[in-house]
């Protein structure tokens, strides 16, 4: 497995305003995640991230809702998400991938595009894990390396910006990593058929060519959501040695009286 680990320090947003058609992919993904809220029941759900935080959450039946942010500033941004969004909300201050909560305290924790931006996303995803209870939800949403949004990193002068200046982890990749920690996949969608780069249309061939890659690209979205479920076997307890009976007896075998044959043979004399 190739190491996720970032080389340097990787620079979050505070906002959406700060990536290219930030309020374009915003809407797309709250259209995507709008009829699965009503799907997820439990008492807390947690949103890691200030762009986690700006995701409306209002159909959710889950009415305590956490941020986890790095900074402040999404303390500062709650009010208005809180009024907008009306449901109560709280945000503590943390590190993404050292979350200062119990373990199996949180329903549904949801990570939008959080580990483009993480020094180690795969830590994240184990925190995300280890709050979360048993057939507890995980939402991921990120960018699709396979995209054209992906081709924009092999321009060199798109390298120096965001969010072309950090690594884009694929799909398959992060299913790979929540197999691992025994999440079952309940769905995977891609989505925005763009390089995110100007005003992003739907007139003209922009249209056709949303159209066709609707119908034959599926997989080559910019944006993908991944909605996963914690699954925990049950342990099967094991019968100690001593209450296990056998099936099949062995039957015992009469021994041989030989020494009271010996005697017999000593007793006669010869003739």
């Amino acid at each position: 497995m190739k190491p996720a680990l970032a080389f340097r320090q990787p620079h979050y947003p505070k906002s959406w305003q700060e990536l290219p058609n930030g309020a374009t992919i915003l809407s797309a993904i709250e259209e995507r995640l709008q009829p699965w809220w009503q799907k997820f029941f439990g008492y807390h759900l947690l949103k890691i991230g200030a762009l986690s935080h700006s995701i409306n959450t209002s159909d959710s039946p889950i009415k305590h809702q956490v941020t986890c942010c790095l900074s402040k500033s999404c303390a500062e941004q709650n009010t208005v998400v809180e009024s907008s969004f009306h449901n109560q909300q709280a945000c503590i201050i943390g590190e993404l991938d050292d979350l200062p909560l119990l373990e199996h305290s949180i329903d549904v924790c949801l990570l939008s595009h959080t580990l483009e931006f993480s020094l180690d996303p795969h830590h994240v995803i184990r925190e995300a894990n280890r709050v979360l209870i048993p057939n507890g939800y995980l939402i991921i949403t990120g960018f699709n390396p396979l995209s054209l949004a992906g081709m924009n990193r092999a321009i060199p002068y798109r390298k120096k910006q965001t969010p072309w200046n950090e690594h884009f982890f694929s799909p398959m990749r992060v299913k790979d990593w929540l197999h691992l920690m025994g999440f079952e996949i309940l769905n995977d969608e891609r989505f925005l058929y763009s390089s995110l780069v100007g005003k992003m249309s739907d007139h003209g061939m922009a249209n056709y060519w949303r159209k066709f890659a609707n119908n034959y690209l599926t997989s080559l979205g910019s944006v993908y959501v991944i909605i996963a479920k914690k699954r925990v076997l049950p342990l099967t307890p094991i019968k100690p040695k001593w209450q296990i009976r056998a099936k099949f007896n062995p039957v015992k075998v009469p021994a041989m009286n030989v020494h009271s044959s010996n005697k017999s043979n000593l007793s006669v004399k010869p003739k």
